[in-house]
């Protein structure tokens, strides 16, 4: 009889204790968490990568890397609407020509629309499973990334207003909960009783606080990693950031036709991948009056380049500026700072002339 499986997927912000849930309690198999990406996972990545590859194959690869030398058995790389789809084909290949010895789900070959095809490539996991529990399994993880993604959404826009240093503490513990949930009652008490932790806390936020919004590509703007930690660099200056790119907005509520059609005048064709929501986001925060726009991107990114002419159009037509951040592996905290003060200082001074 086959050893229980040690299954991985590379880090991606918070999001891999939804995975941990699948794999051990729909699929009973052994989840390993690769450690939290680091600059050695950058490194190990970007030196075994193409050269012109956009940054998040490089820094999946090096996770990949990372989680097969911490005991992983078993590799699962999720599909994209971009390059996406391909990065698990060749990320196998170099991985297989550096030595290692693994099995790859790749969820890119299952990706065709039918959910019961996802749970035919995840159940090379475990063939004996029963596919009742592991459509329930699948269930209560969507239950828990949305949770995740409005837990994440609500401390990002009150933690730079919080004097008594509580709000982090409680994020910490409701990510430890989802990590440790075992049924979709321990998610749902873990997410009611970060709700109500957070409500007991007095902030001190101002009538009319500055009001970001984040947009961007899909693995650079919802990783802190990836983009420095910019949510929270943001927050530490008294900023209530928002961020509507996540996998439940862009997965699960997703509806993207009705996102084109709203986007007529700027963008009359998709340009791929997020751009059609990153158009329709960065709309949205216009009309609703926030101070400022920040398009997240990666190096290389195509259609997240592309989109650039068309906020510069939406930013003269809405009078909102708009900070354009890109990141590779050569960028540092120093460089992303002063960008971000200088940023924050138009958009104070604007608010308070406009006052």
């Amino acid at each position: 009889m086959r050893q229980q499986r040690k299954v991985a997927l590379p880090r991606f912000g918070e999001y891999n204790c939804a995975l941990k849930y699948i794999v051990e309690q729909g699929f009973e198999a052994r989840c390993i968490l690769p450690p939290p990406l680091s600059r050695r996972s950058e490194d190990l990545g970007a030196r075994n990568s193409p050269d012109l590859v956009c940054t998040p194959f490089k820094t999946t690869l090096g996770s990949m890397i990372e989680a097969l030398e911490s005991g992983a058995d078993t590799i699962i790389m999720v599909p994209g609407g971009c390059r996406l789809n391909y990065f698990g084909e060749l990320q196998e290949q170099i991985l297989r020509d550096l030595g290692y010895t693994f099995d790859f789900i790749n969820l890119s070959m299952y990706n065709t629309g039918k959910k019961t095809d996802i749970l035919k490539a995840l159940k090379v996991m475990n063939p004996r499973c029963s596919m009742v529990k592991a459509g329930k399994a699948l269930y209560d993880a969507a239950q828990m990334v949305e949770h995740l993604d409005d837990i994440t959404s609500l401390y990002y826009q009150n933690c730079g207003f919080d004097p008594t240093g509580t709000y982090p503490k409680i994020y910490r513990k409701f990510l430890s909960d989802m990590y440790a949930a075992h049924s979709l009652s321990d998610i749902q008490e873990g997410f009611r009783s970060a709700n109500h932790a957070f409500a007991d806390v007095k902030l001190h936020k101002p009538h009319n606080p500055i009001r970001i919004g984040l947009i961007g590509d899909y693995f650079t703007v919802m990783d802190p990693f990836s983009n420095l930690e910019l949510e929270q660099k943001l927050a530490d200056m008294g900023v209530e950031v928002h961020r509507l790119m996540n996998v439940s907005n862009d997965m699960l509520r997703s509806g993207e036709k009705n996102k084109q059609a709203s986007i007529f005048r700027f963008s009359e064709y998709s340009m791929g991948a997020s751009s059609t929501t990153d158009i329709w986001q960065a709309q949205y925060f216009a009309e609703r009056g926030f101070d400022g726009l920040i398009q997240v991107k990666s190096a290389f990114c195509m259609p997240e380049t592309d989109i650039m002419p068309v906020l510069a159009n939406l930013s003269e037509t809405y009078k909102i500026p708009v900070l354009y951040l890109t990141y590779d592996s050569q960028t540092s905290d120093v460089g992303l700072m002063t960008r971000l003060e200088a940023f924050y200082d138009m958009v104070d001074m604007r608010k308070k002339v406009e006052r």
